[in-house]
């Protein structure tokens, strides 16, 4: 609606939206957080917003489940050559074969990436009755009867169907190119529903057409548009046994309300309370919500020697008494919450305000439905801020 950024207090994005370095350096200190209405947050430049005091919120587990689901759904799909079936009966085509047609019972999938969705795949496999192997870069507890492999190129050469969940990284770019889809055995299955830059496509493509993979199941790409349209092209299109779909892996209904209600609990808790957990870019603190009659100080702060010895005098030249004290850090910010009683808290704030280490702060008081949360920049004069909230 035209409203600047600088206007706003809580910014809540989806995952064509980008935050950049540049749009963040425009940003009115009075933002206090973002909200990542999706799974991914690539989309933001999460060490310039943690360096400007911005924690980002995520909703990592959201759609755990609608992924895995079309993962298995795509392996059956695959096996049994479904999708040119379809399509062939679609434009009057008869031809019924049981050539190249398998079932997945007894068949092994390897999982490249055992996170959230990576694990659920492995259950919902092994109660297919498949065997499962995945690969991580670090250890991971297998569940049921899955198995851990000790690299990426034993995992490659011993399944019948490899599945990618892996972030988009350095490290995963170009994850999957020709030397790996060489390691592959012969006939075997590719999906990637994971990021577009993890398997190099063109690649892909060679690997389809000279018979050394069967078919293959792609959810995202390199580029992809930045809303529906008719016109998307990519190399994989007319080719026979893959399953191309237009990044919908958490596209069910579960999956969105699921990522609605946890980023907004995530954020409204940030307010409320000053509970970082859940945030992505910023140190980790979890305070109880209950605060009964202080008052609770958030300081956010550059990660130098003496902040805490120095903010403690403050409150005690004030004559404050700290109830709770709750520090993290990491290696450029400090995240601290204090609850003090509430005749000095606004006197502390405000001395807090001008201390060369503070990059923002704000008080939360607890009275009745309503938080008032002062957000204090690291320059400039008291931003006032209501935020409405159960408490």
């Amino acid at each position: 609606d035209g409203k600047p950024l600088g206007a706003v207090n809580i910014l809540g994005i989806r995952s064509k939206t980008n935050i950049t370095k540049a749009v963040l350096s425009e940003i009115s200190p009075k933002l206090m957080a973002v909200g990542c209405f999706c799974i991914g947050t690539n989309q933001v430049d999460c060490v310039a917003a943690c360096k400007k005091g911005i924690p980002v919120f995520n909703a990592p587990y959201a759609n755990t489940r609608s992924v895995a689901e079309l993962v298995i759904c795509e392996v059956i799909a695959l096996s049994r050559k479904l999708c040119d079936q379809t399509t062939g009966v679609h434009q009057g085509v008869w031809s019924k074969s049981a050539n190249g047609c398998f079932e997945v019972r007894g068949k092994s999938i390897g999982i490249v990436g055992y996170g959230h969705i990576g694990s659920q795949v492995g259950v919902l496999a092994e109660m297919l009755g498949m065997n499962v192997s995945f690969y991580d870069h670090v250890p991971k507890l297998p569940m049921g009867n899955n198995k851990s492999v000790p690299t990426l190129d034993e995992l490659l050469a011993s399944c019948d169907f490899i599945t990618c969940h892996v972030p988009e990284t350095p490290e995963t770019t170009h994850m999957i190119g020709k030397q790996q889809l060489a390691l592959m055995k012969k006939g075997s299955y590719l999906l990637n529903l994971s990021r577009g830059t993890v398997v190099v496509i063109e690649e892909l493509v060679a690997a389809l057409k000279s018979g050394q993979l069967a078919g293959a199941a792609v959810d995202v790409y390199p580029e992809e548009p930045e809303g529906n349209c008719k016109n998307f092209v990519t190399p994989l299109q007319k080719m026979p046994n893959v399953i191309l779909t237009p990044h919908v892996g958490g596209s069910t209904f579960e999956a969105q309300k699921n990522i609605g209600s946890e980023v907004a609990f995530a954020l409204r808790k940030f307010v409320v309370s000053g509970g970082t957990t859940g945030s992505v870019n910023f140190p980790i603190v979890e305070p109880p919500q209950e605060i009964g009659s202080a008052h609770r100080l958030i300081n956010i702060h550059k990660n130098v020697p003496g902040v805490l010895r120095d903010v403690n005098r403050i409150i005690s030249d004030l004559g404050g008494n700290i109830r709770r004290q709750m520090l993290s850090t990491d290696e450029s910010i400090g995240y601290l919450v204090i609850d003090i009683d509430q005749d000095v808290s606004l006197d502390v704030h405000e001395k807090l305000a001008v201390a060369p280490f503070t990059i923002s702060g704000r008080v939360v008081e607890t009275a009745q439905s309503t938080v008032t949360t002062p957000v204090i920049p690291i320059k400039g004069s008291c931003l006032p801020t209501t935020v409405t909230a159960e408490t």
